[in-house]
């Protein structure tokens, strides 16, 4: 009985996850006749598979323009982040000096600041250095995160110092043992973080919204903001639109979710 109550709730759960997936994919191939019908159908009487080409034909809209560009975002603040912050948190956790604690902490300062704050700073400093439109504002802000170089730092600690030790015996520099011994045994973790970080540069929606001012920049969530406040909405297109914009992160996610566990018990969270 124990265990037909535990399915009984996973199946309620998994159709309430998923509910949302099938609106999305329901009206996306609808036409916008049956999504605003007072009748409701389980799935469109005919599907509109020539939904994709219009979304994709779209004149003020470069749908496909904004999936390329998020992809190129979301892979070179991925990238970018993971060396600095990687070096940060390994610099914080192993070279010893006088005020590495205060920088620490001053690190973690950071993080009690709104992103609210400093937004206005931040667009002043990338609209001075020409970069409105142009990839190095959209990438260059996001490089550095309070938080994975905590998380760094924690995994860090918790490496085995024998494997270092190893390796400067062998001759090699603090540089080299980082780069020859400590990341190789810590793709893991990488990844989790390459993940987390992902995800969050492909959704991010305010700071693109301000910095890719011509349609040519754009982001795929600005290109959904401009389906939704153009003059004449397509809801159907809309919906397919975000089906089409959460799907890599959702390959993504199914591929790599074992990582974003290792990262948080590997990063010293979980107490």
């Amino acid at each position: 009985m124990r265990a037909f109550f535990r399915w009984l709730c996973l199946l309620v759960a998994a159709v309430l996850f998923l509910l949302p997936f099938y609106l999305l994919v329901r009206n996306g191939l609808a036409s916008r006749a049956e999504i605003t019908a007072p009748e409701w159908t389980f799935f469109p009487s005919t599907v509109h598979w020539d939904n994709f080409s219009r979304l994709f034909s779209l004149s003020d809209v470069p749908f496909a323009r904004s999936l390329l560009n998020s992809a190129i975002v979301a892979v070179l603040q991925t990238l970018g982040l993971l060396v600095i912050c990687s070096l940060a948190g390994y610099g914080l956790a192993r070279i010893p000096y006088r005020h590495s604690r205060f920088v620490f902490y001053a690190v973690l300062a950071t993080l009690m600041i709104p992103t609210s704050v400093t937004f206005v700073p931040s667009f002043v400093v990338v609209s001075s250095l020409g970069w409105l439109s142009d990839f190095r504002g959209l990438v260059i802000p996001g490089l550095f995160s309070a938080f994975s170089v905590f998380l760094f730092r924690q995994y860090f600690l918790d490496f085995p110092r024998e494997l270092e030790e190893a390796g400067r015996v062998d001759g090699l520099s603090r540089w080299g043992v980082f780069w020859r011994i400590v990341v190789p045994n810590s793709k893991g973790f990488f990844a989790a973080i390459a993940v987390i970080t992902v995800i969050g540069s492909w959704n991010a929606f305010l700071w693109p919204l301000i910095i890719a001012q011509s349609p040519d920049s754009w982001t795929v969530q600005v290109a959904l903001s401009g389906l939704l406040t153009s003059q004449n909405p397509q809801l159907n297109l809309l919906f397919l639109a975000a089906a089409v914009s959460i799907l890599p992160i959702v390959l993504l996610f199914a591929f790599l979710q074992r990582y974003l566990v290792r990262g948080v018990t590997e990063s010293g969270l979980t107490g």
